[in-house]
Formats: C-alpha cells, structure tokens, sequence
C-alpha cells in the first residue's frame, strides 16, 4: 500500500501544466459499466459482483474494479488476499472465477483505515483506472462508492464513454438520493444504462406472491423512478439468504447458488447488458 500511496501521492502534486505519463491499461478493454448509488447500503456492490460474476459466465472476458477508496469489500466478498504485483508500472489484477479483479483494498491491511484527503482521492481512482495491466476484456465493471464525491467525478471526467448502472432500493429516501446521482451524471455526459432495485421483496415459504418489505416505509421506487426518468428498470432483486451467505463465503450468488432465483435475475440483467447500449466502445488510447 505505501508504493501505492507514494505514488498517488506524487500524482496529486503534478502540476495540471506539466507533461503527463499516458498508461495503457484500460487499452484493451471495450466496455465500461459503472456501477453506482446515491445512498449507501443498497447493496451495490453485490449487484457489481454478480453482474460481472454473470457475464464471465456467459462467455464475456469481464473484469471487476473495486473503486470504492472509502469502503472496499470485493476482496472480502471474494475471498481475495493475495497481494497485488507490479509489473513496471502496471498493477496486475488478480484472478478469480474467470474475472480479473482489482481493489485498493487488496493494496494494503484489510483491518487499517486510509484517511483520502483532497486530490488524493481523484488520482487514487485514476492509478486504479489506468495502472492496472487489464488485458483484453469486453467489460470493466467499476464499483463506485455511494454519493456523488471525488470517485464518480473522477469516472465522469476520465471516461466520458462509460455508461451507468444505477442501484436502488424500494423506499423513497433511497430513490431520492438515487435520482440526484442520475442528474450529476448525466449532467457529466454519462449515459445512464438503466436501474436496478435491489432488496424488492422476499418469498415466504408459505405464501406464493412476494413480500414487499419495505412496503411501510415506501414500495415500487424503481418502478416510479423509471417513470419518471424514462430510465429502464432493468431488473428487480428480491432479497435472499444465499446472497448474505454468498458474501461472507467469498463466492458470488450467480457462482454459489447459480439456479436461485436471484441469480437468474443477475444472468438475465447480463443478457440485457450485453444486448443494450451499455455496449460502448473506448478509445484506442486513454490519458491520465
């Protein structure tokens, strides 16, 4: 972590007037998903492991960025702990379940916090962008943290051709939150993909209609952000035991428990990635 510090460090010194180093590590990828929210704890980096999890399994070369400096937990919901190599000055991603996968929490002691000040952040995010060796790949999936801070600036000024996967939950305060990230990205330029409600409902064991459980504070945001931004909702998540499980396990629901009805749900959102305008094709060359 301290090589990676240092170096950021010196980054966010450069001066915006001074020559500066083109990497080429987003070089051989085609396509950008970010993965994103307005509002904490919707389970958005649930949606990005399985998505990914997902495309991998149907044939996609697909890779999975951690870019949440604040909160990484791909590692943990991996079972990541090797640590990251260098080859000159490209960091070498890992792999698992047929991803490569990249975290700044696999950079340093899981247990230890980082205080990101200022511009740190903002370079932090581009090291991770171009300083990964990713190799060929159909698609990047990027997992940003919650809000609307220096991270998804970052993505927003860097990749302007990176479309956006926008994470709910039922309740209104969530939409709320979600709908102001919308506007800040597609104020950025960013194509927004479409919607994803996470925690919709659960199935009880003796009823045959779902259980919307958030309905006492607010249901159907998804669906009524989709109205009235004109966003497809992509797909709506219940909630199960085995997506909990598939994370402390370290195994990715679509890859634990691959005929769960939420997996389904994750394979057919693939389907609407790889057939919808999240296709975006990237520049032959990209520039810190």
């Amino acid at each position: 972590m301290s090589k990676f510090i240092s170096r950021t460090a010196e980054m966010a010194e450069r001066q915006e007037h001074e020559s500066e180093t083109t990497l080429h590590g987003l070089n051989g990828v085609k396509r950008l998903i970010a993965v994103a929210s307005g509002k904490g704890g919707v389970g958005k980096s649930t949606v990005a492991v399985n998505l990914a999890a997902a495309l991998a399994a149907q044939g996609q070369r697909a890779g999975l960025l951690d870019a949440d400096v604040y909160g990484p937990s791909i590692p943990l919901m991996l079972d990541l702990h090797e640590p990251v190599e260098w080859h000159e000055k490209h960091m070498l991603p890992l792999e698992k379940y047929a991803l490569k996968v990249m975290s700044i929490g696999l950079l340093g002691e899981s247990d230890k916090a980082i205080a990101w000040r200022g511009p740190m952040v903002g370079k932090a995010i581009q090291q991770l962008l171009y300083q990964v060796e990713w190799g060929d790949l159909d698609y990047l999936i990027i997992d940003l943290p919650p809000g609307t801070g220096d991270p998804s600036m970052t993505v927003a000024h860097y990749l302007p051709e990176c479309h956006v996967l926008m994470v709910t939950t039922p309740q209104l305060v969530a939409v709320a939150d979600v709908r102001r990230a919308i506007e800040l990205f597609q104020g950025a330029g960013l194509k927004i993909a479409g919607l994803v409600e996470n925690m919709s409902y659960f199935m009880c064991g003796h009823k045959t209609d779902p259980v919307e459980i958030f309905g006492i504070f607010g249901a159907g945001g998804g669906q009524k952000l989709s109205e009235e931004t004109g966003l497809p909702l992509l797909a709506t998540v219940p909630i199960e035991m085995e997506i909990s499980q598939s994370g402390d396990v370290g195994a990715p629901l679509v890859v634990s428990a691959p005929n769960s009805e939420a997996s389904l749900i994750f394979f057919e959102l693939a389907r609407q990635i790889m057939a919808g305008d999240g296709k975006v094709e990237l520049e032959a060359s990209a520039e810190l």
